[in-house]
């Protein structure tokens, strides 16, 4: 999948509603596309700095899954 434009440098990107994290480089456009773009819309995403995994991690954040699903609430910040 393409890199959205804001978030044209990071990886992995993060979802502050559901504290699900994305790698953009190796999804299945068919499945979290639309997720991919509902976070870019909704203004909710959120990146991380070294762009790793071990960094979403350390935040809070969980590697999406096929299967995985969370309520959306409302971001804190």
């Amino acid at each position: 999948m393409q890199r959205p434009t804001k978030f044209g440098h990071t990886r992995y990107l993060g979802d502050k509603r559901t504290q699900l994290v994305y790698d953009v480089d190796s999804i299945d456009e068919t499945r979290f596309g639309a997720i991919i773009l509902d976070i870019v819309e909704n203004e909710v995403g959120i990146c991380f700095a070294p762009d790793t995994l071990p960094e979403a991690r350390n935040r809070g954040y969980t590697l999406a899954t096929e299967c995985s699903k969370r309520r959306h609430l409302k971001p804190r910040a």
